[in-house]
């Protein structure tokens, strides 16, 4: 339910910001005298003569919108994050190895004082693994070069 309210949150805030960034482009700077900025006079005849001050009350409402929005989408996130039960973020469980050394059979059990006898791993013999003579190795490409 909360993650349905975020991401129309999410879409709420998109277009806000977008109102929010258009209507900060549409102001017309203090230094300028006239009305330069979207075609002269046009805005003035769709707000009439007090655009500056239409413009700037929509300004402080989107901005007031936006924080309000963007506050709500962090509390939602900050609901979820608590109150999370799924193993999205948590360390994978991991189990001990099971196959410790045992006993051979018939063999009575160490007392408490004793030592527990080695138990000894077969390991398989390594293949010749030594590295080429650097020198053989060397002269070989050499001769090789035209």
């Amino acid at each position: 339910m909360i993650s349905v309210l975020i991401g129309i949150g999410t879409f709420v805030l998109i277009i806000v910001a977008l109102a929010l960034i258009l209507v900060v482009l549409a102001q017309r700077a203090k230094s300028d005298g006239g009305m330069a900025a979207m075609g002269g006079g046009m805005m003035e005849s769709t707000f009439g003569p007090d655009t500056s001050n239409v413009l700037s009350k929509f300004t402080i409402r989107t901005t007031i919108a936006f924080f309000v929005v963007s506050f709500l989408l962090y509390l939602g996130y900050v609901h979820i994050r608590t109150h999370d039960t799924g193993s999205k973020g948590a360390l994978p469980n991991i189990s001990a190895p099971t196959g410790l050394p045992t006993l051979p059979a018939g063999s009575p059990a160490p007392a408490a004082g004793q030592a527990v006898p080695a138990v000894t791993v077969p390991v398989a013999p390594a293949a010749n693994t030594a590295a080429p003579d650097a020198a053989a190795t060397t002269k070989a490409a050499a001769s090789k070069t035209p």
